[in-house]
């Protein structure tokens, strides 16, 4: 949608891309605060009070009469939805053994991806039928009935009461968490995933215009791809699991997102970028997946904050993305980036393929 808000709003595209960076910035800098909320407030008392909240900023978008008001509601929702899905994974967290979580994320994954891929493909069909104001609306409209469904759906749900809030205790959690040597590699690998690979979704339409495609439907096509990919990776995952080591995943899932960066710089056409995209989301969620496990990991007393700290620094990524990426497609060309991407994460893989060890694997090397 992005050319299209800059063409009705009158400004470059480069200034609109950036309401993936108002979205992005203040969903980082609220994870620390939220993860504190949901491990004291409850954590499906955040989930239902933050997915509303997101619901009134996003049918605010649809009306806004300037970028100033859109860009300020989508700092509100930024600040808002790390509120939902980051607080999931800690729920998953809490309820199923270590041994089996990843397979049980996997399929969280699988579920928020269905809601990407969707999201991703009738987005374009949307935004070149109704513009982007129906983009926002029709998206507000269906989070309505979601939460509203969801308040009653956990309305029953044995929750427990709020803990009063404990300075002593939220910085304990903060500090056994980073005693943990993981919290650094994960929280540091997702934080450049989040630069070179997400940070480059916002450019996407860019890229397929250079090659003279005018219509929305053809990005959300490519970018559907990639959520898709991810899907079809987490409907493997019982498969890999039984038969993949943790290591050779990452390896593998690195690999893949390099060989998806290197054909990106090839400036091919979309049918063959949706093919390309396909594969970088299969090595982006084989690798997110691992690391994402390593988090819930690292505390069993404050999960909900680790999981926050992960959030935290992908999007602390994802929003220096589009800044990074516009210097760098303005000064450098549209090959040069993804290059450079590639071999950012495949030093990732390398490195969380060396040194991520789950507790029971770093207490059995110890003795």
């Amino acid at each position: 949608m992005v050319p299209k808000i800059a063409h009705d709003l009158g400004i470059e595209v480069s200034t609109a891309a950036l309401l993936s960076t108002a979205f992005t910035f203040p969903y980082a800098f609220m994870q620390p605060v939220l993860g504190l909320v949901s491990d004291f407030f409850g954590k499906t008392r955040l989930m239902n009070l933050s997915l509303m909240m997101v619901v009134v900023t996003t049918l605010v978008c649809a009306f806004a009469g300037n970028f100033s008001l859109l860009v300020a509601m989508r700092i509100l929702a930024g600040m808002l939805a790390g509120g939902i899905f980051p607080v999931g994974v800690a729920i998953v967290g809490d309820l199923v053994p270590v041994q089996e979580r990843q397979v049980a994320i996997g399929r969280l994954l699988a579920v928020g991806l269905t809601g990407n891929l969707i999201g991703a493909t009738i987005s374009g069909v949307i935004g070149d039928l109704l513009g982007w104001r129906g983009v926002f609306l029709t998206i507000g409209a269906f989070g309505l009935v979601v939460a509203v469904t969801a308040f009653f759906a956990f309305r029953n749900l044995a929750r427990g009461k709020p803990k009063p809030f404990n300075l002593a205790a939220a910085a304990s959690g903060y500090r056994g968490i980073f005693a943990d040597p993981r919290a650094k590699i994960c929280f540091s690998s997702v934080f450049f995933e989040g630069i070179t690979i997400h940070g480059m979704f916002p450019y996407v339409a860019l890229l397929l215009l250079a090659s003279g495609l005018t219509h929305s439907s053809y990005a959300g096509i490519v970018i559907a791809a990639f959520g898709l990919g991810g899907i079809l990776f987490s409907l493997s995952l019982p498969l890999l699991v039984a038969h993949v080591t943790e290591r050779h995943m990452m390896l593998a899932g690195a690999a893949c997102a390099c060989a998806a960066f290197v054909l990106i710089a090839l400036n091919l056409p979309w049918y063959v970028l949706t093919a390309v995209f396909l594969l970088f989301g299969i090595g982006f969620y084989m690798l997110h997946n691992c690391i994402q496990v390593h988090v819930t990991d690292l505390s069993q007393t404050a999960r909900g904050t680790a999981m926050s700290m992960h959030s935290c620094s992908f999007f602390f990524g994802q929003a220096i993305g589009p800044i990074y990426y516009g210097f760098a497609f303005s000064h450098f060309g549209l090959s040069v980036p993804p290059l450079l991407g590639a071999a950012v994460i495949i030093a990732v893989g390398l490195v969380c393929a060396r040194y991520l060890r789950h507790r029971r694997q770093m207490d059995s090397h110890a003795m």
